[in-house]
């Protein structure tokens, strides 16, 4: 294994950091309230970082959602890179990637996926939809959806076609309420291409989380080291520097496993059990380490306008997404028993 980024991935993952660090401040954020942020998007596109996941493949995506997390952006980036060029790129016929990939490269088009499949989507012999999806990640913000159905085939529908009514989460994603009712959606990929593509989504979401983690223990760590207790920063408490070492080591477990998966994806190397594993990292570990990050703010850390909040929201939200720790264990240990190493 070698996680070293190739020079493309370094540098777009450089970009992003610069872009992402510039603007998504945290007054820029507070401006945006729950709604994505507009600006930021169009800077990204511009600078072509969409359109670059095709070359930079899964890690390099993972990469460049870390840079998201690290600064909790409200933009749609690693949603539309997985459901969308990740998806199409790897699934789609060579008619749907001339059609569909140039508008999701330059951001004209936006992806996202409504995962995990539970079976609330039915397509009929005509390949119309219909039925409810309670939340979609960045649906207010999409221009099309990826829906698995029944038979776990995936559809990609057009949002002009189905009902979209806003939903606030735990994080401000810009969700909403999927309700299709006899929606056309066309077919994406053959079998597997649903469990693939929630693969890469698990590792993608779990490379945000580990930026989510990330920027919450830089700011612990900041303001530990110049609030004072007792006359001495608190940073120099042993037990404060047990909670944040921990806190480390718990956000490096969650990057080295995404990077794990994202590499063997990219190798064509069997990966799903490595995504069940950092998806329950991100899960597991991830919450400890939000949780950690606001404690460690004392009582500065219960002020809902702090920036460090923002940060506990995501990783709570990314938490429950695509499958809560115990969920993940579960499905891992039914791979495992059943003898399915993929």
């Amino acid at each position: 294994m070698d996680f070293t980024p190739t020079e493309e991935q370094a540098a777009a993952q450089e970009l992003a950091a610069r872009i992402f660090g510039d603007l998504a401040t945290h007054e820029r954020l507070a401006a945006a309230g729950t709604g994505t942020d507009a600006e930021l998007w169009k800077a990204l596109c511009a600078a072509g970082l969409p359109g670059a996941v095709e070359e930079i493949g899964l890690l390099g995506l993972v990469l460049l959602a870390e840079e998201q997390g690290r600064t909790t952006a409200q933009v749609p980036f690693a949603a539309s890179g997985v459901f969308g060029l990740l998806a199409v790129a790897r699934h789609g016929t060579a008619e749907q990637r001339e059609r569909l990939l140039p508008g999701l490269r330059d951001g004209t088009s936006v992806a996202t996926g409504a995962f995990p499949p539970a079976g609330h989507v039915r397509a009929d012999a005509d390949g119309r939809l219909t039925g409810e999806v309670e939340w979609v990640p960045w649906l207010r913000d999409a221009t099309h959806v990826l829906v698995p159905d029944q038979d776990a085939a995936l559809r990609l529908v057009p949002t002009s076609e189905a009902s979209v009514l806003p939903v606030e989460l735990t994080a401000p994603w810009a969700a909403g309420r999927l309700v299709l009712d006899g929606a056309r959606g066309e077919r994406i990929g053959g079998q597997g291409a649903c469990a693939d593509v929630l693969a890469m989504a698990r590792i993608v979401f779990a490379g945000l989380q580990a930026g989510v983690c990330a920027g919450s223990l830089a700011r612990a760590v900041a303001y530990t080291s110049v609030r004072e207790q007792f006359g001495r920063p608190l940073s120099t408490h042993q037990a404060v520097q047990l909670r944040a070492a921990d806190a480390h080591m718990d956000t490096e477990a969650i990057r080295v496993t995404a990077y794990e998966a994202a590499w063997r994806h990219d190798e064509g190397l069997p990966a799903v059990e490595h995504a069940l594993t950092a998806a329950w990292w991100a899960s597991e570990a991830g919450k400890r380490v939000v949780h950690a990050g606001q404690h460690l703010h004392g009582g500065m850390g219960a002020d809902l306008d702090h920036p460090v909040h923002r940060h506990f929201l995501w990783g709570r939200q990314l938490d429950a997404y695509l499958g809560c720790g115990t969920e993940l264990l579960a499905e891992l240990g039914d791979l495992i028993a059943n003898g399915e190493h993929r």
